[in-house]
């Protein structure tokens, strides 16, 4: 499909999970969520679907997870245990999900951390190519002619990449350096929770609109800008009709929107009892929408502007061939008298399409050995990038046309590295906070060698042949899996769960009936939908084998690949691991292996339809199940505090749970009880 649509890693780097504005612990938090900027694919054939997909399966969704952690106020592994102790794995695959995509986001995060230390410079270092000199003469580097400035300089001079992925090549020490500050970053700022980071998050919230507004003003004002913006709302509608389209939709809406990576629920989770989540998801979805918009006309703009400096440089390529073929193939009478050739630099690109048009068709058997070049606009936005290219070459390309180049280049590498991290505070939520809730382990240990961690695999993406791993990662690790998350998490709602009770429940926390909306789309029309991209996406995984883009040094192209056996391998085994740990619980609960919550993954434990009466302690004030004195029998939802549950043996069974759900028991030790977790 068309290679001008926005690259998923821009769409990814300035979209993020959401986090919290503030935080004054879990009983008192007030979770606002910032709408995640992303330039998302909502371009071209992507408009339709993506808004399409967006109505029909990323609001009800979004919804979902945000009344689940809401409602059940646990992270994702505690929220699955309570439904069902046996979809326990689903929280698990999160989690490691999560794990999968912090482990090459950091690298993207490192990248531009290395960029903008690089954009200090006038000239940017990228802005022409390097010269080499020997003894007798001085020449453009063979590589950096072949392809241009910006190319050489993000594969040779950033990343140093390898011919092939079976390349190792050794680390790159600059990239390394980049990857252990983005680390440390992470970590100081997770380290005490969404309390230090939520603090940060204003200025995280705003400061990329102020950017994109600025570099929206900037770009309207350079010649070409309208022409990408009029490129960004021409539809191709029969790329509609390609499964590829919708299943990159569907997986930009779980990305824009968080779904399926755990942190949702996290989040959702410090939410007060009687928060409208309805409002928050519609709210969220919806700017999240516009500002993916906000965000697309500034890149299609900058793209507009670049195309047409291309394009003017193709004008006056072509016509000095023009000049040059004069009487050898080309007749001077058929150059109109209006147009002078002895200034070159004055021919306008009518009047070389005006020339172009003559030639061709007084001599259309034999144009195409003169070796004319078309010289359009469009075809020069077609040219454009996807992937990292997008905003390591075609975006930094573009911003060395700009006056004061190295004041944008800043400003847009600061955003890129800001809601990378505020992405990765997300991502490393989604796996800190169900872990906390399940094994009750300190949060500074576990978000230190949580993060220790990370960095000691992400050595594997800083090394020459890196920048294939993330990709492979990319594709492998992360979308299979998440629409395999997603899919089960709807199941687990709708119908072991069951629709009716959870829309009482919604009835009852909202203190509304949601739309009758929500109940078909949750229970027919988006799991079918989620179940055919599932499908489409195992055909398209089974006909189109593994493959990347390699850089070929020695011709300054990319071509594609195969991966070798092994990389196949390891492509399988990052899908199996990351839905490894459902069919896993499931089959330990299911023959009684590991008992409901007994081995501390639950963190509870549960007799399906009953529940184990205790008495109400004073001093567990939570507003959302424990005010005004009640048991957790008379809860409406279990509020578990920060102690280690264990299975009770012997406990008085109660009567079913008032409001048909499930009921937990647990037993409560004798030291004061505090919220769920620090996090």
């Amino acid at each position: 499909y068309d290679a001008s649509l926005v690259s998923l890693l821009v769409s990814r780097m300035v979209g993020s999970h959401h986090t919290p504005h503030g935080s004054a612990g879990r009983k008192d938090e007030k979770h606002r969520r910032r709408a995640c900027v992303c330039v998302c694919a909502c371009v071209r054939a992507y408009l339709v679907p993506y808004l399409i997909l967006l109505v029909l399966i990323g609001i009800p969704l979004f919804f979902l997870e945000l009344a689940v952690g809401q409602r059940i106020r646990r992270g994702s592994i505690g929220v699955w245990n309570y439904i069902s102790p046996r979809l326990g794995g689903i929280g698990f695959a999160s989690c490691v999900v999560c794990f999968f995509v912090a482990l090459y986001y950091n690298v993207i995060i490192s990248w531009s951390l290395f960029y903008f230390s690089q954009s200090f410079q006038q000239p940017l270092p990228w802005h022409e190519c390097p010269l080499v000199k020997n003894k007798t003469s001085t020449y453009v580097v063979p590589e950096c002619e072949k392809s241009s400035a910006t190319t050489y300089y993000w594969y040779r001079d950033a990343l140093d990449i390898s011919d092939s992925i079976s390349e190792g090549g050794g680390l790159n020490w600059k990239m390394t350096v980049c990857l252990l500050a983005a680390w440390s970053m992470v970590c100081l700022a997770m380290i005490k929770g969404i309390q230090s980071s939520g603090k940060v998050m204003y200025f995280s919230s705003l400061f990329p609109y102020v950017v994109l507004i600025c570099f929206l003003a900037r770009a309207l004002l350079l010649k070409g800008s309208v022409d990408g913006i009029r490129h960004m709302f021409t539809p191709k509608l029969e790329i509609m009709l390609e499964a590829k389209v919708w299943r990159e939709a569907a997986t930009q809406v779980f990305f824009a929107l968080g779904l399926g990576f755990g942190g949702v629920i996290a989040f959702s989770s410090y939410n007060k009892r009687d928060n409208n989540c309805h409002f928050d998801a519609v709210l969220v979805s919806f700017i999240n929408f516009f500002t993916s918009v906000l965000a697309t006309l500034v890149v299609f703009a900058v793209l507009g502007f670049k195309a047409n400096v291309m394009n003017s440089k193709c004008v006056a390529l072509n016509t000095n061939r023009i000049v040059a073929l004069l009487g050898n193939g080309i007749e001077a009478t058929l150059i109109p008298h209006h147009i002078n050739l002895t200034q070159v630099s004055q021919v306008t690109a009518d009047d070389y399409h005006q020339m172009i048009d003559i030639i061709k068709g007084v001599k259309e058997d034999e144009f195409q050995k003169l070796g004319l070049e078309s010289c359009t606009i469009e075809d020069e936005l077609n040219k454009a990038v996807q992937g990292t290219g997008l905003a390591f070459i075609a975006f930094t390309e573009a911003m060395t046309h700009f006056p004061a180049s190295p004041f944008w280049s800043v400003m847009f590498f600061l955003m890129l590295v800001n809601l990378g991290l505020g992405s990765m505070f997300g991502t490393i939520e989604g796996i800190l906070t169900p872990l906390i809730d399940a094994f009750k382990v300190r949060k500074e240990l576990l978000t230190v060698g949580c993060c220790a961690l990370a960095f000691s695999i992400g050595l594997l993406f800083v090394q020459r042949s890196g920048n294939y791993f993330v990709t492979m990662f990319d594709d492998y690790s992360a979308t299979l899996p998440l629409l395999i998350v997603v899919v089960l998490e709807n199941i687990a709602v709708a119908w072991v769960y069951g629709i009716d009770k959870f829309f009482e429940d919604l009835k009852e926390m909202l203190g509304f009936a949601p739309y009758r909306f929500y109940y078909y789309m949750w229970k027919y029309v988006t799991p079918i939908l989620l179940l055919v991209l599932l499908c489409a996406s195992f055909i398209q995984l089974i006909m189109t084998p593994p493959s990347y883009s390699a850089w070929i040094q020695e011709e300054a192209v990319e071509k594609t690949l195969p991966f070798p056996p092994w990389g196949i391998g390891v492509c399988i085994s990052l899908v199996v691991m990351a839905i490894m740990p459902v069919p896993v619980v499931f089959c330990l609960r299911y023959f009684n292996i590991v008992d409901d919550g007994s081995d501390g993954l639950a963190a509870v434990s549960y007799k399906k339809g009953r529940i184990i009466k205790e008495s109400g302690r004073p001093e567990d004030d939570d507003d959302a199940s424990l005010i005004h004195g009640k048991s957790p029998s008379e809860a409406p939802s279990p509020m578990p505090g920060n102690s280690i549950y264990r299975k009770q043996s012997g406990g008085t069974e109660g009567d079913a749970a008032p409001n048909g759900r499930y009921g937990i028991g647990y037993l409560m030790p004798s030291t004061p009880d505090t919220p769920e977790s620090d996090s």
